[in-house]
């Protein structure tokens, strides 16, 4: 039922974005411009279908790894994955300071999710299977398909309202409404376009969040985790992501400097928010929600045993790689120093990529 209300709900935000986009065509050039509109429509949807995760995963010179290369964290995905239900996703590293994750494909036989070398570093193995667990929550809501088609559109209706500068503003040019047409086109619809992606966006950071604490089980090990990524991701820049800003709402935090507050605005909720509706959720679900789930821990019998994991207040700061949940380890307060050999590398196997 949730898979045809996703499908329901995708198949009406691609129509309503289609008839922004003709409806722009339509003021730059009427009729005529409102078919190439359409045309252009089309052609958009079919190449970011089949091809906007390797566009995302380049952009951010991501790297495929698998049980070999990075033995833990492949480990953590595939239980996760076994958990949720989801076939095996591909599994990849990006190569920055900054820690963060993001899912992307066309649906749930072809996803793939991403973290960072410095989410890595910087959380606990069970932040980072909360981490991973919100990102197949996307995947298996179908939210990767969704959210890279309204940003490939609000891509291109900014793009025709630029264009409409240079070929609007005259009945030479079929425009009906003249140079008020052309105004609506450079200011109203990207603008437009731009309110929809954010909006769907931060709704589904929301639900994501929701149902990756159901996968991993524990609500607090995921707010731990939004809230040490939220305060790395304001000291340190991600370069790939400051360059191609379109895909700042595939991340789990936003990458970008500035934005950080719960706004029209913004392409992600508040972090504070969000924390507070998963501390909400861990109440409600009372011991439950803060015992082993199933006596799971996502990917640490890949290489070493650990003690069961116990559940964390976010402002109980561990670090990574492997940090202990019980509370040990540097504070929120103290520098984080990055880590000698952060696990996703293998130091008696086949050299990783970052090894």
């Amino acid at each position: 039922m949730e898979k045809h209300l996703n499908t329901m709900r995708t198949a009406m935000l691609l129509a309503a974005m289609t008839a922004l986009f003709m409806g722009v065509g339509y003021l730059i050039g009427g009729s005529g411009g409102m078919m190439i509109a359409l045309i252009i429509a089309a052609g958009t949807n079919l190449f970011s279908y089949w091809n906007a995760d390797k566009m995302v995963l380049s952009m951010n010179h991501a790297v495929e790894v698998d049980e070999r290369s990075a033995p833990e964290f492949y480990a953590i995905v595939k239980s996760l994955a076994a958990n949720a239900g989801l076939p095996m996703p591909r599994v990849y590293l990006i190569d920055t300071d900054q820690p963060n994750a993001f899912a992307t494909g066309r649906n749930p036989q072809n996803a793939a999710v991403a973290a960072s070398t410095g989410l890595l570093q910087r959380l606990s193995h069970e932040e980072v299977a909360a981490v991973m667990a919100h990102e197949l929550a996307h995947v298996q809501h179908r939210d990767t398909l969704t959210m890279t088609i309204v940003a490939t559109f609000a891509g291109a209706i900014s793009m025709l309202g630029n264009f409409a500068f240079f070929f609007g503003g005259s009945r030479e040019n079929n425009n009906p409404l003249g140079f008020v047409g052309v105004l609506v086109a450079m200011i109203v619809a990207p603008f437009a376009a731009m309110i929809v992606q954010m909006a769907v966006s931060r709704t589904r950071e929301y639900e994501a969040d929701r149902r990756g604490a159901e996968i991993c089980g524990h609500p607090l090990w995921l707010a731990s985790a939004l809230d040490k990524i939220a305060r790395g991701a304001e000291r340190i820049r991600n370069d790939d992501a400051e360059r191609n800003p379109a895909t700042a709402h595939l991340f789990i935090i936003n990458p970008l400097s500035g934005e950080r507050m719960d706004n029209l605005f913004s392409t992600h909720p508040n972090t504070e928010n969000r924390i507070a509706a998963l501390q909400a959720m861990a109440a409600q679900m009372g011991p439950a929600g803060n015992a082993q789930t199933n006596g799971r821990d996502y990917g640490r019998e890949a290489t070493q045993q650990a003690a069961p994991p116990s559940p964390r207040h976010p402002q109980a700061d561990t670090t990574g790689p492997w940090g202990s949940a019980d509370g040990a380890g540097p504070r929120a307060d103290e520098p984080e120093q990055p880590q000698p050999n952060p696990w996703g590398r293998n130091p008696t196997g086949p050299k990783g990529p970052w090894s």
